[in-house]
Formats: C-alpha cells, structure tokens, sequence
C-alpha cells in the first residue's frame, strides 16, 4: 500500500510533525510506502496565479501541478496532517487544494469549460480512503460549543473531497495540545494518531459514506428543531 501525506506546517521539529510521525508509524511497521508532500520543505507556492485562473478556464496546466497530480493518482491512500488555524486548514494547505484539485482532473462540468454553470458537474477523482488530522490549540468543549468542527467536516469534507469524488472521508482532531503544560494530552494525541493510522489500515475498515452521511446528520438535525 501507498499513501501519500500532505503536510503543511513550518517545522519538522514541532507536535504537528510528531503527529504526522505517529500517525505514520503503523505505515511504516507493515511495510507499506509512504511520500510525505511537506509543502513547506518542498516550497510550494500556495498563490492562485494568472496560469492558475487562465486554466481553471481552459488554458494549459500551470508548471508544477502535473507533478503534484501524478502523486495524488499513485495513491491507494491519502492523509491531510495539519494544525489547525482560524478554524480551518492552513493558507499553504488551502491554496494546495486551489492550484492542484484542478477542472478537468478533479471535476468538471458538462463536456468541459464551456458548460460550467450549465451542465451537471461530475467528479474525477476515484473515492480512495482519506483521513483528514487537524491539530487544535482550543478544547473540545469550544469546537462542540460553536460547531467548529461540524463546519470543517461540511467545507473541507464534503465541499472539497466528496465534490471531487472522494467519498470515503474520515477527519479527526487532536484537542488542546499547546504548551507543555499539556504534556500528556500531547502524548495522548501521538497515541491517538496512531490508533487512527491502525484503523484506516485495517482490513475490516468500513468506507465512510462522507456525503450520505453528512447530508443524513443535517436532516436530522432540521428534525429535531
């Protein structure tokens, strides 16, 4: 098995690269092949150019993303690794996803350009499994409170992942972890992701249905009121 994780945080000396380190553990223990994109190592340029717009409208792919979709296609699994800033993914990260989940590879609509905002959109990318780790400085208490992570799952789950076709989505959060006063939730975070990696490799895991199940939660939810 191959997965491929998208890493974006400044340091590799840091708890979010220790996060990603557990997490890769179990990997690493079965053998399987691991290429860590670490956007910041590779330094890769987040900012939606002109060749960025003048391919989203059907110009020539910008220089670069080829590579980055060749990496995504080699995949038979995907991780996201990423502390978690304003309730969300990085900038670095967001604009990862802006220049490489491209039209034409990730999704389209119609035949192509020309129907978008006319025709059906249809989604490119095969469902592989994915989990998603957002490293949170704030309590859990706070993202139940305001519904944090019920809105990142609603944006990032489904807006990104199942729009481009990758319904089998899993995302986490490793609560409460800055400053070394909080030494053993950070420990018990490194634990957590590996018992995450266990279970997104295990044999009888069960792909998630991201959209039904979103989509059944928010109906729910509407009911209950």
């Amino acid at each position: 098995m191959h997965v491929l994780t998208v890493f974006s945080h400044p340091f590799r000396d840091r708890y979010p690269a220790a996060v990603m380190e557990a997490f890769h553990e179990p990997f690493r223990r079965g053998g399987h092949s691991i290429d860590v994109l670490d956007l910041h190592r590779e330094r890769f340029d987040p900012r939606f150019t002109e060749a960025d717009h003048a391919h989203f409208w059907g110009g020539p792919i910008p220089d670069g993303i080829s590579e980055m979709h060749r990496r995504v296609e080699a995949a038979d699994r995907l991780a996201i690794v990423y502390p978690v800033y304003w309730w969300g993914m990085p900038a670095m990260m967001k604009g990862w996803i802006e220049r490489v989940f491209t039209g034409g590879w990730a999704y389209q609509y119609g035949a192509g350009v020309d129907d978008r905002g006319k025709q059906p959109l249809h989604a490119l990318l095969p469902s592989i499994p994915t989990v998603l780790i957002g490293v949170g400085g704030s309590k859990q208490r706070t993202y139940d409170k305001y519904g944090y992570h019920e809105a990142m799952r609603a944006q990032i789950d489904v807006g990104i992942f199942v729009y481009c076709g990758i319904d089998d989505v899993e995302s986490h959060l490793i609560y409460d972890v800055e400053g070394e006063h909080n030494a053993p939730r950070r420990e018990a975070g490194l634990t957590q992701a590996r018992g995450i990696a266990e279970a997104f490799l295990a044999p009888e895991r069960v792909p998630r249905t991201t959209k039904a199940d979103h989509l059944s939660t928010r109906q729910e939810q509407v009911t209950s009121r």
